[in-house]
């Protein structure tokens, strides 16, 4: 049997997730408060809370994934700036599939 690692371990407990959500939460809040100050700290900042959320609560990942189904160009762009394996999987097999319709 493969070894879990300590986070692994960690973010079985419900308690510990609930703690991973409501600081991603605060992430995604404070990136809204210093959105508007010069830097990139909203686009650094705001993906790492919703990361957090969507790892640690399966309604976030509801609502996420019905937010992408309603606006799916809002929603391939968080998919680029969090870099989920999903979005580049998607858009390879987008490339693809264009590219045998054009032959």
């Amino acid at each position: 049997m493969a070894k879990r690692s300590l986070y692994q371990r960690m973010r079985s407990n419900a308690q510990v997730r609930s703690g991973l959500f409501c600081l991603g939460v605060l992430l995604m809040i404070v990136a809204v408060i210093i959105g508007p100050l010069p830097g990139p700290g909203f686009l650094i900042v705001f993906p790492v809370g919703l990361m957090l959320c969507l790892q640690n609560s399966a309604w976030a990942k509801r609502v996420y994934v019905r937010f992408k189904w309603r606006h799916p160009r809002y929603g391939d762009w968080a998919d680029r700036v969090m870099r989920r394996v999903s979005a580049a999987r998607r858009r390879a097999r987008a490339r693809l599939e264009s590219a045998m319709d054009d032959d």
